[in-house]
């Protein structure tokens, strides 16, 4: 005997994008769009869930941990060196970060080493555009940390740009 699934709860939404990432969001009638950050079926989306039918936030900012990554890219954001660039490299460097963010946001800067820098430019090797973007990204970034005294070493210094 085979089970039905279960009817997904009203005003819930499943987005997906044209890369495949799945988003859920809650939308009652034509309301704004609210974002659920938790796992799908878990204790934490079920709250943010409900928190966004009542109308409520769903949750505050998150406030990156210092020493971590995310810490890191919102100082770079905040400096004189990111108002400099243009709206367009703005919107492109967030592009690249954002995946790097959300997997790697919580961890230390010093986890961005030579070797993690490579691994994560060699993943991108079937788009050297993509490739050589990262790692403009994150060259600007530790550049700028490293005048910032933030970090002692920058990790892309010697790393290569794919052809």
């Amino acid at each position: 005997m085979e089970t039905m699934p279960r009817p997904r709860p009203p005003h819930l939404i499943r987005e997906v994008s044209r890369h495949g990432t799945v988003s859920w969001v809650v939308r009652v009638g034509h309301g704004p769009r609210v974002y659920l950050r938790a796992a799908y079926g878990s204790a934490e989306f079920e709250a943010e869930y409900h928190a966004a039918i009542r109308g409520e936030p769903v949750s505050g900012p998150r406030k990156a941990g210092a020493g971590t990554f995310e810490w890191l890219w919102n100082l770079y954001r905040a400096s004189p060196a990111w108002r400099e660039l243009s709206a367009a490299t703005h919107k492109q460097r967030e592009n690249i970060v954002r995946p790097i963010l959300e997997s790697h946001g919580g961890a230390p800067v010093s986890y961005f080493n030579r070797k993690s820098i490579v691994a994560s430019r060699d993943k991108r090797a079937d788009t050297p555009s993509q490739a050589n973007n990262f790692l403009d990204a994150m060259r600007s970034l530790f550049a700028w940390a490293v005048e910032a005294e933030h970090v002692a070493e920058d990790p892309t210094k010697a790393t290569a740009r794919n052809n």
